[in-house]
């Protein structure tokens, strides 16, 4: 019987593991869709008794699918401390905290992490394997962005400092953070408008934050493109497995076949 309840809840390679996969699924997202109707005002003022207890009702199941879990798995501490174990647990928590600290259930949304073991369900793990890739090209080029991030924080402090002193505070840049903000939000292109120039130097001012905004969007995605190209062309893809390798490896580092 434990051999099967692992089969079920663990493996998804089964008839049973899948069902128990999708279903767990579809709870999870009955779960959070009760969540996020339970905060609009209206339906929780006429319906609150019903929330109550349909949070209540997939909170147990959750609680006796955690502690399947433990029961079923060959070294419970290690589900436990790890990943899944973790996220797991949350997904009750904030009920059982709600008991004493009124207000905390509205955590329950977490529980949308738990729809990751989509990727297990649909075999999409496969695809991770292509991140690899994106990995790669993010550690190479850590430095040059790293640089790029540096030379924007720059910018958008002498523009944030300037504007302080050409605005001043009776047109609402009454400090440096807070034009350093506005300087934020004009060299992204947000743009909230809650802070705006109204001299004519400023507006000069604001109208070069905008252009070197629109400029430098294009540089860190141009160095993450170059990387990417670069780590593509040093990996090569497993037969077998699918994994990808370095591309001068006679055997897969994975799988052990020859390649």
């Amino acid at each position: 019987m434990r051999k099967k309840l692992y089969e079920a809840i663990f493996e998804s390679n089964t008839r049973a593991g899948k069902l128990f996969d999708i279903f767990l699924l579809w709870i999870i997202i009955i779960s959070v869709l009760i969540v996020f109707l339970e905060s609009i005002p209206e339906l929780s003022l006429y319906h609150k008794k019903l929330f109550y207890y349909a949070e209540w009702s997939v909170t147990i199941l959750f609680t006796i699918e955690y502690l399947l879990r433990i029961y079923v798995a060959p070294k419970p501490w290690k589900y436990i401390k790890s990943f899944w174990g973790f996220i797991d647990f949350l997904s009750i928590a904030p009920t059982y905290i709600d008991l004493l600290f009124p207000g905390y259930h509205y955590l329950l949304v977490v529980r949308i992490f738990r729809l990751l073991r989509v990727f297990r369900v649909l075999k999409l793990v496969r695809y991770i394997k292509e991140s690899e890739i994106h990995f790669a090209a993010l550690k190479s080029s850590f430095h040059k962005i790293s640089v790029f991030f540096i030379a924007v924080i720059s910018i958008v402090i002498t523009m944030g400092t300037i504007m302080y002193v050409v605005e001043g505070g009776e047109n609402g840049f009454d400090s440096i953070p807070q034009s350093i903000y506005w300087a934020v939000v004009t060299v992204t292109t947000v743009g909230y408008g809650d802070i705006v120039p109204k001299t004519f130097a400023g507006k000069f001012i604001a109208s070069l934050s905008m252009i070197i905004g629109y400029a430098i969007i294009a540089v860190p995605t141009g160095i993450f493109t170059v990387e990417i190209s670069r780590a593509g062309s040093l990996l090569k893809k497993c037969d077998k497995c699918n994994s990808l390798i370095p591309s001068d490896s006679i055997f897969c580092n994975k799988c052990g076949s020859k390649v």
